[in-house]
């Protein structure tokens, strides 16, 4: 049985789209273009930030994208710096990373997120501590590329059949199943529970509790 539970973070961990949506937006506008409607934005939460930017402005020139992505981090940091930024913990989430911990379970986190800003979010929230490997889009390609889950394993010194990746997207879900991984989705993220499923998850959980019986 599994016993490396890897976790994404926005749209698993945390919602923190509206502090997404927000920043794309004046990120959008800073390098003159309209931002995307919201829907589109939460559909590219997951893929790194330069990924995103060239999915949600294909047509735009190169530099103005980077001027994007810049802006994005710009925003999202002064979000943080002057207290409006916004990461709940989805509930019953704590609950589930100690109810696991306590089970004998190792947690990890895979996320399209920066170093900065995946510390910052977790130990706003006091679990940091709960992680033995935390692996961000600073330092791997973007998913669904499998590159963040090898190293997971790597830093846990677990083999894919003791792990699971448990996200909210598509991506999330191609990642693991790019290396025979187990993965389960969460249908209160960003991606619909039929898309994770076409993806390759083997069941999706409705709530932090019965995502607690699918492991446990």
């Amino acid at each position: 049985m599994s016993r490396l539970a890897i976790f994404d973070c926005d749209g698993t961990l945390v919602d923190g789209q509206a502090s997404i949506c927000e920043s794309m937006e004046i990120a959008f506008a800073a390098g003159g273009l309209t931002a995307p409607d919201r829907h589109e934005i939460r559909r590219i939460v997951g893929l790194s930030l330069p990924q995103a930017v060239r999915l949600l402005a294909p047509d735009s020139d190169p530099d103005i994208q980077a001027h994007i992505v810049q802006a994005y981090k710009d925003a999202f940091r002064a979000s943080r710096e002057e207290g409006r930024l916004q990461e709940p913990l989805f509930d019953g989430m704590e609950a589930l990373l100690l109810r696991l911990r306590d089970a004998g379970w190792r947690l990890a986190v895979a996320t399209g997120k920066s170093d900065r800003g995946l510390t910052n979010c977790l130990a706003s929230h006091g679990i940091i501590d709960l992680f033995v490997s935390l692996q961000t889009a600073d330092r791997h390609p973007s998913k669904p590329h499998p590159a963040m889950l090898e190293a997971v394993l790597f830093e846990a010194a677990a083999q894919v059949e003791d792990a699971v990746m448990i996200g909210d997207t598509s991506f999330d879900m191609e990642m693991a199943r790019a290396i025979n991984m187990r993965a389960i989705g969460v249908d209160w993220g960003y991606h619909t529970a039929e898309e994770l499923l076409a993806y390759g998850a083997e069941a999706v959980a409705r709530n932090c509790e019965e995502l607690g019986d699918m492991l446990l």
